[in-house]
């Protein structure tokens, strides 16, 4: 296994383990640890309330020297994110001049959250969309919530996490281990989903 790929599987163990708040990861092939699955609840308090984003994370082969790349897999109504079917996302931590080897994957993660709450108008990738935030939020926000009304109500949910969600989750990790004759931490949380 190389640096990368131990680098990626600790920290994708740790994401499983304390997963960013409101954010769930899973490996669509548990045999390619570099592209992960991530599904964003919308933050409350923000027109993306109520909606499910899903996200495709892309870890290049000599990260952590070279930054991820983060893509919105369902469409967004959101200036710092094209509205197009790739679904690019501007980022300032994930600017070349500005990754470091040290950031970390749930920085990033949690970046990207943060940027449901509060947009960057000021380094959009849609500058239609920023002009609309900067000087017609109504609208701004009615257009987001359409968005999430059209694209982010039919994803599957994320279930919020409580004392029932986590023996289940354990549960599953121990009989997935079991039913594979691993000893070892099986590292994405049991089968394909983390919530129940």
């Amino acid at each position: 296994m190389s640096s990368a790929q131990k680098r990626i599987s600790k920290e994708l163990a740790e994401c499983t383990a304390s997963p960013p708040e409101g954010i769930a990861i899973r490996l669509p092939d548990e045999s390619n640890i570099h592209v992960w699955s991530v599904t964003l609840k919308g933050p409350a308090n923000t027109p993306y309330a109520g909606g499910s984003f899903d996200l495709t994370l892309t870890l290049p082969p000599d990260y952590p020297f070279k930054a991820p790349q983060i893509n919105f897999v369902t469409r967004i109504w959101h200036p710092n994110v094209t509205n197009d079917s790739v679904g690019n996302v501007c980022l300032g931590i994930l600017k070349p001049d500005n990754w470091k080897p040290p950031c970390r994957v749930r920085a990033v993660l949690e970046a990207v959250r943060a940027l449901l709450v509060e947009p960057n108008p000021d380094d959009p990738l849609e500058a239609r969309i920023a002009d609309e935030y900067r000087t017609d939020r109504a609208a701004f926000e009615r257009n987001a919530r359409a968005y999430v009304q059209r694209h982010a109500m039919n994803n599957a949910a994320i279930i919020e996490e409580d004392d029932c969600s986590r023996e289940m989750k354990a549960w599953m990790n121990g009989w997935t281990r079991e039913r594979k004759g691993e000893t070892a931490a099986y590292g994405v949380g049991g089968p394909a989903l983390l919530f129940y």
